[in-house]
């Protein structure tokens, strides 16, 4: 286990493997990013909107590339985690991140949060992936979100399967799905 300076707990290095999951029924849903690195692997917990931004954020930032850059080979330069087997598994707190031009990979930070009766840090990785897989992980975030609940054109809030009462509407229209 390494300590960055910023205050991340386990440092994963490059990782080898990314992707979005999610589990349930629209509107009961569970989201995470499962992350592989040598012989760690975390489960990071997310809401629907963390994992939707982050699908958003990446594929932005992939698109805003030109398309020599987007042809550049992605060498991110932090090796991948060398330490024990390690699960790693937290509910994130807040998601950031940033591309490097140099490496031509992006830097990604999960934090979550500390509890209160212990004296322990929050749990919090960081990782590196290369433009691909930023943009498979930006693709698949965004496809996922996408299966969900539609959204009302008058609030936006999602209509459940057995309907919706749009406040919008002051309760005198039921929108259904299908």
């Amino acid at each position: 286990m390494s300590m960055e300076p910023d205050g991340i707990i386990y440092s994963l290095g490059t990782v080898s493997r990314i992707v979005a999951e999610t589990f349930g029924e629209p509107g009961k849903r569970t989201f995470r990013l499962v992350l592989e690195s040598g012989r760690a692997t975390s489960h990071v917990w997310l809401e629907k909107e963390q994992l939707f931004q982050l699908g958003a954020g990446l594929k932005e930032a992939v698109d805003k590339q030109t398309e020599s850059d987007r042809e550049k080979d992605s060498f991110p330069t932090e090796p991948s985690w060398d330490g024990d087997d390690t699960l790693i598994e937290f509910k994130a707190r807040a998601l950031s991140g940033r591309h490097d031009p140099d490496t031509n990979s992006f830097y990604l930070q999960a934090q979550g949060d500390s509890d209160e009766q212990s004296e322990e840090k929050a749990p919090s990785v960081s990782f590196w992936i290369t433009v691909d897989q930023a943009t498979v992980l930006a693709d698949e975030s965004l496809r996922i979100c996408a299966a969900g609940r539609p959204p009302c054109f008058l609030c936006g809030l999602p209509i459940d399967p057995t309907g919706h009462v749009c406040p919008r509407a002051n309760g005198h229209a039921v929108f259904e799905t299908g």
